[in-house]
């Protein structure tokens, strides 16, 4: 790898002498032209020279969203420079979908194994997306609760034979629609007797008949959640 300017961008002084000595001992290709302790040095240590790579904390002075700003600024006014992120945020994954949506290249999780020297060979080579272990740890176990989710879902919908009509009349329930409202949805071309007739006929699929007495659209509606039929993080209306 050739050589290549840097600046470091840290607040915490332990913190910044730790990552000077992991680059001048696992990256000796790295020049550290400045290092900055919150954004005013930092635009200052840029107009003195512009570095190739900027490694970029993002809790600084306090202030999360600071380094979400800076990393913004720099993909708009420096298109190529290489921006990885080195932050102790390892909770603050709203953070982490920020700041790449604002252009870092990386983002590397000051837990586990740290800064590795592949990670800052992967950057400086045009790579995208460069993670370490603790955060695709965290990717991947989100990862697996979604696709179970959907698995869940999709098994739910073949042992109770949902059909479309079944999870929009569910889905609509759960928004607070009676089945005046419903029945006069676009795409459900029923009438309200109709719909009470299908609300008896789920309640038959989707319970012991031991529990089907007494159960009402609340119950129902609980009942699509629990068998994954119905996702309440994702209620949205139809087009009326």
């Amino acid at each position: 790898m050739d050589k290549f300017k840097v600046i470091i961008v840290e607040d915490d002084k332990l913190e910044l002498k730790g990552t000077q000595q992991i680059l001048q001992t696992e990256v000796p290709e790295a020049e550290i032209i400045g290092t900055a302790q919150g954004e005013s040095d930092f635009w200052k240590l840029l107009r003195e020279g512009q570095p190739d790579l900027v490694l970029l904390d993002l809790g600084l002075g306090g202030s999360t969203t600071v380094g979400v700003d800076i990393c913004r600024q720099l993909r708009t006014r420096y298109a190529d420079m290489k921006i990885l992120v080195f932050t102790g945020e390892i909770l603050n994954e709203r953070l982490w979908i920020d700041v790449l949506g604002a252009g870092a290249d990386g983002i590397i999780l000051k837990t586990g194994n740290l800064l590795q020297r592949d990670d800052i060979v992967q950057v400086m080579h045009g790579r995208h997306l460069v993670f370490n272990e603790p955060f695709l740890e965290k990717v991947m176990a989100r990862f697996r609760k979604v696709v179970c989710k959907e698995q869940a879902s999709v098994d739910a919908f073949l042992e109770y034979e949902i059909d479309e009509y079944d999870e929009r009349f569910l889905r609509h329930l759960a928004l607070g629609y009676t089945k005046d409202m419903i029945a006069g949805l676009r795409q459900m071309p029923f009438s309200t007797k109709s719909l009470e007739k299908r609300q008896v006929d789920l309640t038959n699929r989707l319970f012991p008949e031991r529990e089907r007495s007494g159960v009402n659209a609340v119950r129902l509606v609980v009942r699509a959640i629990q068998l994954h039929i119905i996702d309440p993080d994702n209620l949205v209306a139809d087009e009326q």
